[in-house]
Parts: C-alpha cells; sequence; structure tokens
C-alpha cells in the first residue's frame, strides 16, 4: 500500500471527541426543522403522486423562510445572501443537456445498446451499468447521470439487478471527485465561506481510497443477491 494511501486511512481512523458541548436550539432552528420536514413530507407526496418537484420544492422553500421571519418578526434579507446563487445557472445547464441528448436520440441508442445485456440473466449488465453511471456522475455530475439512466433503462426495460446497479452507481460514484454530486458542491461552497479549503486533488486522493471498494463490495453484494 503506498505512502499516500496509509496516510488517507490514517485520517480516517482518528479519533473523535466524545464530550462536545451542544447548544441549545434556537426557536428559529426549531421552526427550521419543522419546516424541512414538512417539505420532505410535501416532495414525498408529490413524488408518489407523480407530479413534478421543482414547483412544491420551491413553495416549501419560501414557506420554511416565511415562516423564520414570522419566528424572528423581521424580514431575514440577510439569509438570502447565503443562498449559493451561481449553482443556479450550473443546474439549469445539466438539465438543458439532458434534455437535449433526449431529444437528439442519444437515449434511445444507449436503450437499444442496453436491451441486449439487460435480457441476459447471466451477463454482466449489472456490474457493467453501475460502474459506468458511477464514473460517468464524476464525469458530467450525479443529476443529469441519474437522469440520462433513469431515461435508458426504462426504455431498454431493464430486470431489477441493472436498476439496482445503477441506482448504486449513482449513490457512491459521485464520492470520488468534486464534480460528482450537487451536494458536495454546495458543502464545498459552505466550507469555503468558513474559511476551510478543500482542494479538488485532495478529494479525489481520498475518493479513490473509499469509493472504488464500497462500489465493487455493494455490486458484488447484488451479484450474489
Amino acid at each position: 500500500m503506498s505512502t499516500t494511501c496509509r496516510d488517507h486511512i490514517g485520517s480516517l481512523t482518528q479519533s473523535i471527541e466524545k464530550k462536545t458541548d451542544i447548544p441549545r436550539l434556537s426557536a428559529a432552528g426549531k421552526a427550521t426543522g419543522w419546516g424541512l420536514a414538512m417539505m420532505a413530507v410535501l416532495m414525498l407526496g408529490a413524488s408518489a403522486l407523480g407530479a413534478p418537484l421543482g414547483w412544491p420544492t420551491f413553495a416549501a422553500g419560501i414557506g420554511v423562510f416565511a415562516g423564520v421571519c414570522m419566528q424572528k418578526r423581521r424580514l431575514l434579507w440577510g439569509y438570502l445572501a447565503e443562498i449559493s446563487w451561481s449553482v443556479l445557472p450550473l443546474v439549469a445547464g445539466l438539465f438543458v443537456l439532458v434534455d437535449g441528448l433526449q431529444r437528439t436520440g442519444v437515449i434511445d441508442c444507449l436503450a437499444h445498446a442496453m436491451s441486449p445485456l439487460s435480457l441476459d440473466p447471466a451477463s454482466q449488465a449489472g456490474w457493467l451499468s453501475g460502474i459506468t453511471v458511477a464514473l460517468a456522475s464524476n464525469l458530467i455530475n450525479n443529476l443529469p447521470a441519474g437522469l440520462i439512466a433513469g431515461y435508458t433503462v426504462v426504455a431498454a426495460h431493464a430486470p431489477l439487478h441493472v436498476l439496482n446497479a445503477v441506482l448504486v452507481g449513482i449513490d457512491l460514484g459521485p464520492n470520488l471527485s468534486v464534480t460528482g454530486s450537487l451536494a458536495t458542491i454546495l458543502w464545498l461552497t459552505a466550507l469555503r465561506r468558513e474559511g476551510i479549503d478543500v482542494r479538488a486533488l485532495e478529494f479525489l486522493r481520498l475518493g479513490l481510497v473509499v469509493m472504488p471498494p464500497a462500489l465493487l463490495v455493494a455490486l458484488g453484494a447484488l451479484w450474489v443477491a
């Protein structure tokens, strides 16, 4: 094992402080927590009904903000400045990319290529799908990768073991690099506001130690099951 790998594994095995001072949650914090719980319920309900999630999520976010403002009895304009507005064009561009691929027939071609493999129980379609989606998530982000994979497996009428492998790839693959998921980008933005700088190369080095073994073990468990 290389020295770099040992260093990263050593950083993961450091002791965690057991006694910490937990501050009392403020009334605004409690209101935000209840608002997030209601947002989760609303999004799950919309998803169960097959409704688009965009407007319900937006309305729930506005509701949480309004509730905190009412609790504080003032309009908290400063909170709006904490939003990572620069991420919105990125997300919009990613969805435009997916729509362009769908309209140009690329997804249909992917579904056509997947159909023969996924219909053969003895094929390696699960392994291939999981690893491909995991790597694609780091190249184009897991939002478009998940949408493309979702459209593809539906069009190809992929069996359950391929669907499960795709879900594993979407969930674990983005842990490799900072470009893997929107959540990672948002967290890094929040950390940098607090003066904590996590370099992309450092993240990748740790991701190379953590992600591939987890991905292979998870796909292996699906293969055995």
